[in-house]
């Protein structure tokens, strides 16, 4: 599975952004896909996740009433709807797919599929 993610750029503090993450070479039926993020210096880090089968979401709690995840009908699209965006969301953004156990959403590792990453920059 092919994953590109778009959508990023630049926005003032409690601006919105729609990002998107497009599945080539199969679809996202069978997968959970998540978004991450990552500053220069730090880990990569969860931001939410959803379970195509049955549609379980996840969110970290920063961005909980924030972000939606969401997905497309087809099966080849996900989607992160970011509102009232802050300086702290500023980050590369990236999609990942994999089949993780409930416990592990969050870990990077769980996932094998990733995109090439979308920059998220918001001003104050």
């Amino acid at each position: 599975v092919q994953l590109q993610a778009s959508g990023g750029g630049l926005v003032q503090v409690g601006g919105y952004l729609r990002l998107s993450c497009e599945a080539s070479g199969a679809t996202f039926r069978s997968y959970t896909v998540a978004w991450f993020r990552q500053v220069p210096g730090k880990e990569r880090e969860f931001v939410t996740s959803i379970r195509w089968s049955g549609g379980n979401t996840y969110y970290t709690n920063s961005v909980k009433g924030r972000f939606t995840i969401s997905r497309d009908n087809r099966g080849n699209t996900v989607y992160l709807q970011m509102n009232s965006l802050k300086p702290e969301d500023t980050a590369v953004y990236y999609c990942a797919a994999g089949r993780p156990i409930t416990s592990s959403v969050t870990n990077k590792d769980a996932y094998y599929y990733w995109g090439q990453g979308t920059q998220v920059t918001v001003s104050s």
